[in-house]
């Protein structure tokens, strides 16, 4: 008889479980499928996910610890407010991790293979360029991720992984529009000629301009998408 093999533990089960509801969850907020205000009750979306409320709450714990849900004691869980005005420090944050990340790249005098790999995605002819905006979105996570790697530090490209992963909500809404991701290529393709060049003050100044821009029409772009998805009727959580 063909040996069966045991089940696993209960604890690791679980484990998957909230894995699976947390990145189901998280998605959704990305999407703006759950909107900021929005509440979630651990018995309704155990039963819409067809799991117990103990994976759904150790989500919604993780979530919070994030940032993105936080509970009440009389309301229960719910999907909390954009800070803007901390996700601008957040950008701030960025430009000062990049910046300084391109300065040590620039003058670093060995051979970078990391900058080939960015070479093969943005220095693209114009009818070679990817036009879906989440894997646009995805790219551009990694080139600016590669760039602070490849200058060596790796607190700097901890902190700045961090930093990525809080303002990913409303990050990716920035490649919803066609001319949004047009500017991406050519953005990105002027800094990274820049940083090759090992052109540090050039590099800089455009990374800088680069994301200040970004910045400023994500805002505007998540404004509009919040409108527009609290305007849609939508089941409750």
């Amino acid at each position: 008889m063909k040996a069966v093999a045991p089940p696993p533990p209960v604890s690791a089960e679980r484990g998957n479980l909230a894995e699976q509801v947390y990145a189901t969850l998280k998605a959704q907020m990305h999407d703006f499928q759950l909107v900021p205000g929005d509440r979630l009750s651990e018995a309704e979306l155990g039963q819409r996910l067809g799991v117990s409320r103990t994976p759904v709450r150790e989500a919604l714990l993780r979530l919070r610890n994030e940032g993105l849900v936080d509970v009440e004691s009389k309301s229960g869980w719910y999907v909390r407010p954009l800070d803007f005005g901390k996700l601008e420090q957040l950008y701030d944050l960025r430009v000062i991790l990049e910046c300084a990340s391109v300065a040590r790249l620039c003058v670093r005098s060995e051979p970078t293979p990391a900058l080939d790999s960015l070479k093969s995605v943005w220095l693209v002819p114009v009818a070679e360029r990817i036009t879906d905006g989440r894997e646009v979105g995805a790219l551009d996570e990694q080139f600016h991720a590669t760039l602070v790697r490849a200058a060596g530090n790796d607190e700097t490209a901890r902190v700045h992984w961090d930093v990525t992963e809080r303002i990913r909500i409303i990050r990716r809404l920035d490649f919803t529009r066609a001319d949004r991701i047009d500017a991406t290529y050519t953005e990105h393709a002027k800094i990274l000629r820049a940083v090759i060049q090992r052109k540090a003050d050039a590099a800089q100044l455009l990374l800088r301009s680069h994301i200040d821009q970004s910045k400023a029409e994500v805002r505007k772009i998540t404004l509009a998408t919040l409108h527009e998805a609290r305007a849609r009727p939508r089941g409750a959580a």
